[in-house]
């Protein structure tokens, strides 16, 4: 089953959010920041997060990002290739990436990394990766002074920065490489992303795009090892923004009730009550989505969606509400503060939290 929608702009007040720790740019290193912070520049105060690879699917990226929706202005910095070494893996930034940061209204700042160190025990592989700082100083500085939105931003920095930022990432990895006596993968691959852009964006879309459907329908095969659901029904799910950019995403559960839809996002923990606060914020990333959707469809037919985050573990023991979480003995106090917040959040926000025993 594939589920149509769009997305005309994001209406989302999140309340999980971390504490940030402030920092001054004076002296600012993005290498030695946390993964998400507050930035202090000349008056202009800035909510930070950065990637550690521009794929989606390591390090909770958007648990990064989440923390810093509740700031007016958000900043976030992803590596537009990351290659471990001949014996690791490369990654590639895709266009979904960056059209989901435009659609959150977050900065992106394109940046590569400059220089690692040789992995100890792995021949052909490298690790802590560091990011050109001066680059990305540069860039926030650029931002500061910059008074369009976020998605013009980020369509400007693809057009501009993007081949001559890839030429520099090559560059580095072969500095690397030379330095460090490491093979890397083939500078093949390298030279058809940068090919990419030779036309413009348009091919760069196409291929995420592309890349995005397969994943979506290797994942539609296969249930995940930390999923428990209590139905095996996926879907597809592809949501459109008013600018053309697509999303492809995958539902872990549904359930129709005549003219209603219900797109599930399941999180699952053996071994604690509660699935990981990543986990959590990784799933509300979604519902900021789901909550957001309009003309949404099967086949041409109109649906109310009804998003649902749903909190499964093999440890609980009964089911838990909103209303039981103060005299429920089986929590914590810190898991009970998380699970008063979470249903806050559901509550302000118009999606359902599910909590439930495996």
């Amino acid at each position: 089953m594939n589920i149509t929608a769009q997305i005309t702009g994001i209406e989302y007040n999140p309340r999980l959010t971390n504490d940030l720790k402030a920092f001054d740019f004076k002296n600012f290193n993005i290498n030695e920041l946390p993964a998400n912070c507050l930035i202090n520049y000349d008056g202009f105060s800035f909510g930070l997060s950065k990637w550690v690879s521009p794929k989606r699917t390591r390090s909770y990226p958007y648990e990064r990002v989440y923390n810093t929706l509740g700031t007016a202005k958000r900043i976030t910095i992803i590596p537009i290739i990351k290659d471990e070494g001949k014996k690791g893996d490369r990654d590639f930034i895709q266009w979904d990436t960056i059209s989901l940061m435009s659609l959150l209204d977050i900065f992106v700042v394109f940046a590569y990394y400059k220089t690692a160190e040789k992995h100890k025990t792995r021949t052909n592989k490298i690790t802590n990766q560091q990011f050109d700082n001066e680059l990305v100083k540069q860039k926030i500085s650029e931002i500061k002074n910059y008074h369009s939105s976020a998605l013009h931003w980020n369509l400007k920095e693809i057009k501009e920065s993007f081949p001559n930022l890839i030429q520099k990432a090559k560059e580095a990895y072969n500095s690397i490489g030379q330095l460090l006596a490491v093979e890397f993968h083939n500078e093949q691959g390298i030279d058809r992303f940068a090919d990419k852009f030779t036309n413009g964006v348009k091919d760069f879309m196409q291929s995420s795009r592309e890349k995005a459907q397969e994943a979506q329908n290797r994942e539609m095969q296969t249930i995940q090892p930390k999923e428990a659901l209590s139905t095996l029904t996926k879907a597809t799910i592809t949501i459109e923004n008013y600018l053309g950019g697509k999303y492809y995403f995958t539902t872990d559960e549904i359930k129709i009730e005549k003219d209603k839809i219900y797109l599930i996002e399941a999180k699952h923990s053996k071994n604690s009550l509660l699935p990981s606060i990543g986990d959590i914020k990784d799933g509300l990333l979604k519902m900021i989505l789901y909550t957001n959707l309009k003309n949404v469809s099967v086949n041409d037919k109109k649906y109310t969606a009804i998003p649902v985050l749903k909190l499964t573990s093999s440890k609980l023991t009964k089911h838990i509400y909103q209303t039981e979480i103060d005299t429920n003995t089986e929590l914590n106090k810190r898991q009970k503060e998380i699970l008063k917040k979470l249903f806050n959040e559901a509550n302000e926000n118009k999606f359902k939290v599910i909590i439930e025993k495996a």
